[in-house]
């Protein structure tokens, strides 16, 4: 028999404990974009009402963006696109 079919995997995924806001958005775009969703519509969605249906629970992506306050999300995404320029 396999050796390594004998023994567990652990698989290692993304550390919701220690996760950033901006890590945490980016993580969902992606989710959302494997999923076949808009991510800007989704998470606009999401932001203006609170309801978490807006995101995938793909991933566990709605469990991460729900980690964080919808006005803490709002101002990473103001911070980035008022500092780009």
């Amino acid at each position: 028999m396999n050796k390594d079919l004998e023994s567990t995997m652990k698989f290692e995924g993304i550390s919701e404990d220690k996760i950033s806001v901006s890590d945490a958005l980016n993580y969902v775009n992606e989710a959302l974009l494997e999923k076949g969703y808009n991510p800007i519509n989704q998470i606009i969605g999401y932001i203006l009402s609170g309801d978490s249906s807006y995101v995938t629970s793909y991933k566990n992506a709605r469990s991460i963006i729900k980690k964080f306050e919808r006005d803490e999300l709002l101002e990473e995404i103001l911070t980035y696109y008022l500092n780009r320029k």
